[in-house]
């Protein structure tokens, strides 16, 4: 086998596992929950992820996770590049949404709250998001 065939195998393979993981990715998030609304709420979900990860009252591998997902949000590198339309931040929502659902599971709804930063209709989006829906008011 020629080189260049190993490489073009080695990189079809890479780019399969890409698009499983990304159905993977996009089976997971809420279904009633448009891309759209997700991403009207960015900047707040990015000061409740950051206020969460620095909160010590909350156990290490949470705020682990949460400091690893600012660094993903923060990072050039994407699963799928910002530049495809629609998709290109459709992979950030559904990250963010598996990180949400591992810290209400984790540490509760009422973390959440207390650290959220927007109003009750934009913490009652990111509840969803986390699938954990009901009313839970900012603290």
């Amino acid at each position: 086998m020629e080189w260049w065939q190993t490489l073009l195998a080695v990189a079809g393979g890479l780019l399969l596992l890409w698009a499983v993981l990304l159905a993977l990715l996009w089976r997971a998030r809420p279904e009633d929950l448009t891309v759209r609304e997700a991403l009207r709420l960015l900047p707040d979900l990015v000061r409740l992820v950051r206020r969460l990860a620095a909160d010590r009252s909350l156990p290490r591998g949470v705020r682990v996770r949460l400091w690893l997902l600012l660094a993903y949000l923060l990072s050039p590198v994407d699963l799928v590049p910002d530049v495809v339309p629609v998709l290109g931040h459709a992979d950030d929502v559904v990250v963010v949404a598996l990180a949400l659902r591992s810290v209400v599971r984790t540490a509760g709804r009422d973390a959440v709250a207390r650290a959220w930063p927007g109003g009750a209709a934009g913490l009652s989006v990111v509840l969803r998001l986390a699938g954990s829906a009901g009313d839970v008011h900012p603290g």
